[in-house]
């Protein structure tokens, strides 16, 4: 049979996927059913465990079209394993957006690019494959409607919430969303969809598209339980529990058990509560009744999971949660979308644009899709307030996406099915555990040997060799390493910080590098008017306080600060942007909209109107009482309609509105935006010659400035051309108006935490939408920028006339003159030569946005090392944000984002440790929340990130130490054939190990950030040899004990009628009638010494692993630990100086001269001075310092805050560093290694006098092209 080649899903998407296909084997699957009775259904185990194994066993490799099963493979990191069953469905048709009248099997032929979704149709059933119908009965009545034309089978997979169909066309599964996968222009959409389905239509498309709903199915709680025990690690303890009951060690496997149930209960409990959660977040508004548009004019109300994509769905004007993604085609609505970003701010949002038919081929009709069009979309979930129509032509709005294929489905299935964390301390965990299994392994081979050298019966060596296995994997690993992340949940809510995903807590341990949005999170959210500066006749006024002002009340500056907003009236507050709120304030005017019954008088919309105090208003000078009668009225009525609104675009950085004064026959256009970009709009004679040095102005000083323009429009646009033209023909050709100035505070917090953060050396970055010299202002001001540095911004310009894309660099406060050029190469290439040394310069690099796309086009290498000194990102997109977190992470930052949740999205997703400072108790958009309005959380974040890794690595030492202890324990008494008592096991794993574990994890955050950070994971220096030390002590310690016992002159072999406690005359004889046989020789002199030994050994790693400062609270402030460890050291003391006879049978000890349990305490002593003194003097003051302290970024002049190199270093002595250098390992960390290199670049940074172009690179390395000015 024809073999493919590998598929691939979703290509260049985050889901991207290899897909394999794959046919059952009858005689394979007997194979396996055979191999599972064999091995006692372990198999079966194993192939639940691994779906790869599964299908490889059980199927035979086939062409994808023919699969009966796909194997899919994830091919991020972490390439994960996902199997699907392939299944055909029959349908009427083919395609869901052809009507059925067109798809007759004569017209229509399966492989034909007009069926896409269509596999062969001639036999009546695909082999071996069960025909499904979707939704059954709906599909067999469509089929019976139409018996005319033959049923087609579809042939399909869902894999996490996701249908995918077979495709001819491209040979391949694909995913069929929605609407826009047809690529239509806005023109279409208005022209062929605004109509409505017919209810066969609307019938047939749901076979496809399935009921819209984002269905959370509330797994039962026995699913939940079978899923949750058949973990490899609870197989295990199954595995352990059914061998200690083999050696009768009953009560130890009763406490394993117990624990288990509790562990899985808990767990159950946890997962439920939170599919619960979730089913009811998402079923709250689920299901509601919604009016669509039949293709015959008909208004049918029915319910919102029968909506599919194409069906034209009616807004009602009280507003509704929307069930889906729709875009409007007529109106305008208010919405909350607080749901999606975070940003409880109502949008504003417009009908969808419909080119007139002579601009239909023009560029700006292009295809529609939800991010370019989201201020035309109503998104699934998000509150629609209220709504703007037209009398006779209600609010509607096409249905693009449904069910999970919605905004809202994306971010529902994100939580249902999210990636694994990849962390390493998790990874390193792993490797530790094999670790501990090939020492189970080695003790395993030495029992078996030992048992047959001594001829043991064979059942007792199978036991006691498995036995040391169950021994050396502790089983309370998993609970223990939870614990901490549990606390740190607990602590970070305490302080208004709320976390939707635990497991990123021990992540932001390491952020070393963290961004922060400008306005509203550095700087206070409101903006303050402080001023403007309006243009006439293409020169500057004198900047004024205020526009509110009678002089200045009919000027088309003051018309455009009324008009140019997106405000509306909700329950008669005015709401909407801060920005927009504050201009129109400044102004004094009155914001008036049309009620519902006011509209319905009207025959067509009721625009908003915005019209002046009264009080404003000039006197007009009195003529004759007739004269005066009219002049009142006109003056009375001076008031602005505004016709239609092309809102804010952050991609566009402007927004416009259309007015018309009232009794004006022509209209109005004002557009206000970023001063650039507006200025780009107007006519070269209306903008003043000293605009760019004004602005500059402005901004270095920290304002945030808005410019305004207006152009009158022509006599024949109408308002039902308005409606439908393209803003680009209006934004054109305008006039400069003049600047507002906004005043933006930074909140108090600001600088204090920023200052935190640098003494950290933890690097930050400001990355926002407003202008990068405002930016820098600000960044100077909160202390991003210390005022001495150097700050260079990079002006970045694409190919253009032939020329190659090139970087001009300046210095932001040093304006650069143009001179001769002079042309220089730099080599790239990864070389460690010996330079004479430079003195570092204190730089930060600026950009914006257009500089940002072209850089990390036309100079990827460039990017990296821009990023590694860049500070502020000026005119950032919210997706151009996301790019530059993933810029930073590329060069092994860790990397933290902080923002107010509206823009942010993107990038608060993809960072490390993403905190939104939202109001909602969890935004969906953010791993982190916090309830205080300020960056101050940022600091305890990290703080609480970093106690928490700390507690899992003290938590994972001390079970490893836990594990290797009764491991030598048991492996020392195997050798006189004895092991540790039933109740001596009991009592070591829940009175010591249980209490100990669950008490050491409760140490708070250390109060302040340290500049040192925390190890990333487990296989590092310091802590295997903390590890490794500690064990070889206790391993020499018990050993000592072992032998040194067996010397003693009072020495036998025990029995029950052994009395060596008459040496002693503190000690009372024994019971010498008790005469039970010891089967398992349990009760010597050898395992009542290691089990006093061993006791005091886990106390004592327990509290040397403890540390607390610089990272954690010190180990004395967490009492329940310290109680804890007192109260056994005391009872451990107590029972091994004065002997309590029920105790001793109770734990299975026998009675020992006190002479040797005095030496046994000095063993103790010794034990445990040793372990400090390692642990403490040796690895945290001498080895941490010399040999493991990491390289600190400020060494590699990352930070701003690195100390300079002496200048009048001698050169030799630099040479020999520089070869030290050279012969030292290369630091892990991206970012360390780029600095090195840059550290010895004679040419970085950039000159203020060059500039970069893009050579095409030769073939022995990147070279760029410098030009210097001299």
């Amino acid at each position: 049979m024809e073999k493919e080649d590998l598929k691939v899903l979703n290509p260049g998407e985050e889901e991207e996927m290899e897909l394999q296909g794959y046919r059952l084997c009858r005689w394979r699957l007997v194979m396996v059913g055979l191999g599972v009775l064999c091995t006692g259904g372990f198999l079966l185990l194993l192939l639940y465990w691994m779906p790869e194994w599964c299908v490889k066993l059980t199927c035979t490799r086939t062409t994808v079209r023919d699969a009966e099963v796909v194997l899919l493979r994830s091919m991020d990191e972490f390439r994960r394993w996902f199997l699907a069953r392939v299944r055909v469905m029959l349908a009427p048709g083919s395609n869901p957006f052809h009507s059925l009248e067109t798809q007759t099997t004569s017209t229509c032929s399966p492989s034909s690019p007009s069926c896409p979704f269509s596999s062969s149709a001639s036999p009546p059933l695909a082999n071996g494959h069960t025909t499904h119908p979707s939704d059954g009965s709906p599909a067999q009545e469509l089929i019976r409607r139409y018996a005319d034309y033959q049923p087609t089978q579809i042939r399909y997979f869902t894999l996490h919430s996701t249908k995918y169909y077979w495709k001819d066309e491209v040979q391949n599964f694909e995913v069929l969303s929605g609407l826009d996968d047809l690529q239509i222009s806005c023109s279409t959409l208005h022209l062929e969809h605004s109509a409505g389905l017919t209810k066969n239509q609307q019938e047939y498309r749901r076979l496809f598209f399935g009921v819209n709903e984002i269905a959370v199915k509330v797994p039962s709680v026995f699913k939940l339980l079978i899923k949750e025990v058949l973990n490899p690690f609870y197989i295990f303890q199954l595995f352990s529990v059914i061998l200690w009951s083999a050696d009768e060690y009953y009560y130890y496997a009763v406490a394993i058990v117990f624990m288990s149930v509790i562990s899985t209960a808990t767990s159950v409990y946890t997962i439920k509560k939170q599919y619960v959660m979730l089913h009811d977040m998402v079923a709250a508004h689920s299901v509601v009744r919604v009016s669509v548009c039949r293709a015959n004019n008909d208004i049918e109300e029915i319910y919102s999971t029968d909506l599919v994509p194409g069906d034209v769905m009616v807004i009602p004007s009280n507003g509704t949660i929307m069930p889906c993604d729709a875009v409007l085609v007529s109106g305008t609505c208010i919405v909350n979308e607080s749901m999606l970003t975070g940003e409880s701010v109502p949008v504003t949002k417009t009908n969808l644009p419909n080119p007139v038919p002579e601009e239909v081929r023009d560029e700006a009709d292009g295809a529609y899709n939800t991010e370019d069009y989201k201020r035309h979309t109503l998104f699934c979930g998000t509150h629609v307030i209220q709504t703007r129509f037209y009398t006779g032509e209600l609010v509607k709005a096409v249905v693009v996406r449904t069910g999970f294929s919605t905004a809202k489905g994306q971010l529902v299935r994100s939580i249902l099915y999210p990636k694994p964390t990849d962390f390493k301390l998790y990874r390193d965990a792993y490797l530790f555990l094999l670790c501990l299994v090939a020492v189970a392994g080695i003790g395993f081979i030495y029992s078996i040997v030992l048992s047959i050298m001594n001829k043991v019966p064979a059942k007792t060596i199978i036991i006691e060799s498995l036995d040391i296995i169950t021994i050396t994997v502790p089983p309370a690993l998993p609970a223990a390493m939870t614990a901490g992340i549990v606390y740190a949940q607990r602590r970070l809510k305490h302080i208004g910080i709320f976390c939707i995903s635990p497991q990123r807590i021990n992540i932001c341990g390491q952020i070393n590098l963290v961004c922060f949005d400008k306005t509203g999170t550095l700087t206070e959210d409101g903006l303050d008017l402080w001023g403007v500066q309006r243009v006439e006749n293409g020169s500057f006024h004198l900047s004024e306080e205020n526009a509110y002002k009678e002089n200045l009340v009919k000027s088309q500056f003051v018309a455009c600060m009324a008009t140019c907003h997106s405000l509306t009236k909700i329950e008669g507050q005015l709401s909407g942007d801060p920005l927009d709120l504050k201009m129109f304030e400044a102004t004094g005017w009155i914001l008036e909209e049309a009620t519902e019954e006011e509209t319905s008088l009207h025959n067509r919309i009721m625009p908003t109107v915005v019209r002046p105090p009264k009080q404003l208003l000039p006197p007009e000078p009195a003529v004759s009482q007739e004269q005066d009668m009219e002049l009142y009225e006109l003056s009375s009525v001076y008031e602005i309609g505004i016709v239609r609104q092309f809102p804010f675009s952050s991609a566009l950085q402007r927004m416009t509105v259309v007015a018309r004064l009232l009794g004006e026959k022509r209209m109005d256009a004002y557009t206000k935006g970023a001063p650039e970009v507006v200025a780009g709009l107007c006519k070269k004679d209306t903008v003043p010659e000293k605009f760019a040095e004004v602005l500059e102005g402005y901004t270095k000083q920290g304002f945030r400035v808005i410019a305004l323009a207006h152009r009158r429009l022509e006599s024949k646009l109408t308002w039902h051309k308005v409606q439908n033209i393209n803003r680009d023909h209006i934004e054109t050709n305008m006039e400069f108006l003049g600047m507002i100035i906004m005043q933006n505070k930074l909140k108090t917090e600001t600088p204090g935490v920023l200052q935190d953060l640098r003494q950290a050396n933890i690097r930050t970055v400001m990355v926002t939408g407003d202008n990068m010299l405002t930016a820098i202002s600000v960044a100077r001001d909160c202390g991003m920028i210390p005022p001495q540095d150097t700050v260079i911004i990079a002006d970045a310009h694409t190919p253009h006339d032939g020329h190659a894309a090139k970087i001009t660099w300046r210095y932001a406060d040093k304006p650069s003159k143009t001179s001769r050029l002079e042309e220089v190469n730099i080599s790239l290439e990864d070389v460690c030569h010996v330079d004479k040394p430079k003195a570092q310069e204190l730089y930060h690099f600026a950009m914006n946005g257009k500089s940002f796309a072209v850089i990390a086009e036309h100079f990827p290498d460039m990017l990296q090392k821009l990023v590694l000194h860049g500070t502020v990102f000026a005119r950032m997109a919210p997706d151009q944000k996301t790019q530059l977190i993933e810029a930073l992470q590329g060069v092994d930052y860790f990397v933290g984002m902080c923002g107010d949740g509206a823009n942010d999205c993107g990038a608060l997703k993809r960072a490390h440790g993403g905190i939104s400072l939202s109001e909602l108790e969890a935004s969906v958009a953010s791993p982190f929340t916090s309830r205080t309005p300020n960056i101050s959380c940022v600091p305890s974040l990290i703080r609480e990130g970093r106690a928490a890794l700390i507690t899992s690595f003290c938590v994972f030492k001390f079970m490893a130490l836990y594990s290797i202890i009764q491991y030598i324990s048991v492996t020392l008494l195997y050798s006189i054939l004895s092991n540790l008592g039933d109740f001596q096991f009991l009592f070591i794993d829940i009175a010591i190990i249980l209490l100990i574990v669950f008490t050491m994890s409760l140490n708070p955050a250390w109060k302040e950030l340290v500049s040192r950070r925390p190890p990333s994971g487990l296989i590092s220096g310091p802590l295997l040899f903390s590890v490794l030390t500690q064990i070889l002590i206790c391993l020499a310690f018990q050993t000592v004990t072992f032998l040194w016992v067996q010397q003693q002159p009072w020495y036998t072999t025990w029995s029950p009628l052994t009395d060596v406690c008459n040496l002693s005359s503190h000690i009372n004889t024994s019971d010498l009638n008790n005469t039970e046989v010891d089967d398992h020789n349990i009760q010597n002199f050898e395992n009542t010494s290691l089990f006093y030994i061993s006791s005091f050994q886990y106390l004592i790693v327990a509290i040397v692993f403890s540390k607390g400062k610089p990272f954690r609270q010190p180990s004395y402030k967490n009492w329940p630990f310290v109680l804890s460890a007192l109260s056994l050291y005391f009872f451990l003391l107590f029972i091994m100086f004065y002997p309590v006879k029920a105790i001793d049978e109770f734990l299975e000890i026998v009675c020992v001269p006190f002479d040797w349990r005095v030496k046994l305490f000095l063993i103790i002593v010794v034990n445990a001075a040793v372990s400090v003194v390692v642990e403490t003097f040796i690895l945290d003051i001498i080895l941490w310092k010399l040999v493991f302290s990491r390289d600190k970024q400020g060494s590699f002049g990352i930070t701003p805050a690195a100390p300079t190199p002496q200048r009048g270093i001698d050169l030799q002595a630099y040479k020999c560093l520089s070869w030290l250098r050279c012969l030292r390992k290369m630091p892990k960390a991206r970012y360390m290694h780029l600095a090195q290199e840059l550290s010895v670049d004679p040419d970085w940074p950039p000159k203020p006098t060059t500039t970069t172009e893009a050579k095409p690179c030769p073939e022995n390395g990147s070279t760029y092209q410098i030009m210097i000015n001299s």
